[in-house]
């Protein structure tokens, strides 16, 4: 069991990354839907959005970077063969 100080900090960090996960996770659920549904004005944006949601968490540190270029790679990659 970790010491009551690193426990504390860990809880602190948690609390304050989470909001950026979820709004990250959040809007590339949203891309998704909306590249699935067929409208390519609102995929586009809702791309862009999810991107800039990416990039903001692993610049926090809440997502790791590589992790974020992942998703980004497959939501811009899902777009462009839905637009083909």
């Amino acid at each position: 069991m970790p010491a009551a100080k690193s426990q504390r900090v860990a809880e602190r960090r948690r609390q304050h990354m989470r909001p950026l996960r979820s709004k990250a996770k959040t809007s590339v659920r949203k891309a998704r839907l909306s590249i699935d549904a067929g409208d390519m004005e609102d995929a586009e944006a809702a791309t862009m959005r999810a991107i800039v949601a990416l990039d903001k968490a692993a610049q926090k540190g809440a997502l790791h970077k590589r992790n974020a270029a992942r998703r980004k790679s497959r939501l811009v990659s899902r777009l462009n063969t839905t637009k083909a």
